[in-house]
């Protein structure tokens, strides 16, 4: 049994996505970051950078309970376990799955969450930010639409880890002001995830807002 520790985010939602797909048991409990549970001892002692999703499996290696944190890990960890076909094990295809999955973790996520900090409900508006952090994102929108634009999904022609990983930052693109249209390939990219049923019992995951 998983035990999935997460909260209504893009990266909670990541996890609780890979979880539907794979199709294993889980068992949710809610970090509500709102109210700073999140630096709660005992979700320290799973998570000590005090962010969600992190998971407990209680059967991880060997037998013994895992403890993990960091979105991108817990994906590689159950790609791995599951021996699924979402982390290729073929070394060009899983190298071109951990690049995008990098790039998720490393551009998409960050930038995309500080567009959410400045543009969204700002307790300051600050115009120097906003327009900085805008602009990166239509940026990156434009790396993932030419990407899409030349293969089905982020690492060729399979869906991956690298694709759960961006789809739930690239649901609230509403968020970062951005026109979905004017990025066909990530549009119909985008679609094509929003039908599968993993995905949008994932993204249902602790709660809709």
């Amino acid at each position: 049994m998983i035990d999935l520790y997460t909260w209504g985010t893009p990266n909670g939602r990541k996890v609780s996505i890979m979880l539907e797909e794979l199709r294993l048991e889980y068992v949710v409990h809610e970090i509500n970051i709102g109210k700073d549970e999140q630096f709660a001892e005992d979700f320290l002692k799973i998570s000590p950078n005090n962010k969600i999703p992190a998971f407990v499996d209680s059967d991880g290696p060997d037998g013994t309970p895992l403890a993990l944190f960091e979105s991108g890990a817990i994906l590689i960890y159950l790609a791995e376990k599951s021996a699924s076909e979402l982390l290729p094990t073929e070394t060009r295809a899983r190298a071109s799955c951990l690049q995008w999955l990098m790039f998720q973790m490393g551009g998409v996520g960050p930038m995309f969450g500080q567009a959410h900090h400045f543009l969204r409900n700002p307790k300051e508006v600050v115009p120097y930010g906003q327009e900085r952090y805008h602009r990166e994102t239509k940026r990156l929108y434009g790396v993932l639409d030419k990407q899409l634009a030349a293969s089905t999904y982020l690492a060729g022609d399979d869906y991956t880890i690298a694709d759960i990983a961006t789809y739930p930052w690239v649901s609230r693109f509403e968020w970062h002001q951005i026109v979905l249209d004017e990025f066909p390939s990530v549009k119909r990219w985008f679609d094509t995830l929003s039908a599968r049923e993993a995905v949008k019992k994932g993204m249902a995951v602790p709660y809709l807002n």
